[in-house]
């Protein structure tokens, strides 16, 4: 059994992404797993890095409890829209404010390499489209994973699998169905 971290980067629970996390935090639990949810809209921080990397700024109790349960988690489910081909701007608040070097990595002063500090970490990105299929949009647009995948959790050593749904506005009740189902396997399985 695993420590799963569940977090809606979605500011809106009543969607797509919403029904996602939460078939995900419900089979998760019912399998057996210590599943805690965070939503992007209820938390309360500044997601502007005012004065990048230059000065400290505190971070707030909400993004406190965030790298709290990071460091707790075995998994690490982050479900978002494609939003313009990224992520929410309040989600990538969020990491713009915690993802802060001696958290997520270090900068050796020996070598100047990177230092993961959160290897053995798997994550999830569940990401929702909303107009187009992903294949169209990577098609179009280029690769709108690579950002969460690789810029944010695996600069951090976390090894990250995406899954991606889409056109949403279009999707049928039975493709729905299919969708959470396949949503319940990964989650049963802290995947």
């Amino acid at each position: 059994m695993k420590n799963i971290l569940v977090l809606l980067g979605n500011p809106d629970t009543e969607t797509f992404s919403g029904k996602i996390a939460d078939t995900y935090e419900a089979a998760a639990q019912e399998a057996g797993h210590e599943v805690f949810r965070m939503n992007i809209g209820a938390m309360q921080f500044d997601p502007i890095l005012h004065a990048g990397y230059k000065e400290i700024q505190e971070l707030e109790p909400d993004l406190l409890l965030f790298q709290e349960k990071v460091k707790w988690a075995d998994h690490i489910v982050v479900v978002y829209p494609n939003w313009w081909c990224t992520m929410p701007a309040a989600l990538k608040g969020l990491f713009d404010r915690s993802w802060l070097p001696g958290f997520a990595f270090n900068f050796s002063k020996e070598n100047g390499k990177l230092m993961q500090r959160l290897t053995g970490k798997t994550a999830r990105a569940i990401i929702v489209a909303g107009s187009h299929s992903p294949f169209m949009t990577w098609w179009k647009f280029g690769d709108f994973t690579n950002e969460i995948a690789h810029g944010i959790l695996g600069f951090a050593g976390i090894k990250t699998k995406v899954t991606a749904f889409g056109p949403t506005n279009k999707m049928s009740d039975r493709k729905s169905e299919v969708c959470l189902a396949y949503i319940e396997k990964i989650a049963s399985k802290g995947r």
